[in-house]
């Protein structure tokens, strides 16, 4: 298992995709956000700092690219 102080956000505007890969990233002991915009990814990656991101290259606001 990871440790459980690593963060990972999730990038995904399929809410059901981000909600399955989050529960499986959980599951391996990862603290995990979900976000399902662009603009609320750049939010959120400033407020959450995480030590890695799952990002979706279509997104509504500001894509993945």
């Amino acid at each position: 298992m990871v440790a459980s102080n690593f963060r990972i956000l999730v990038v995904e505007d399929e809410r059901d995709i981000a909600e399955q890969i989050a529960r499986r990233l959980e599951s391996e002991g990862w603290e995990v956000r979900q976000v399902h915009d662009g603009l609320e990814a750049v939010s959120e990656a400033r407020d959450f700092a995480p030590d890695a991101v799952v990002l979706d290259v279509m997104l509504p606001g500001i894509d993945g690219l």
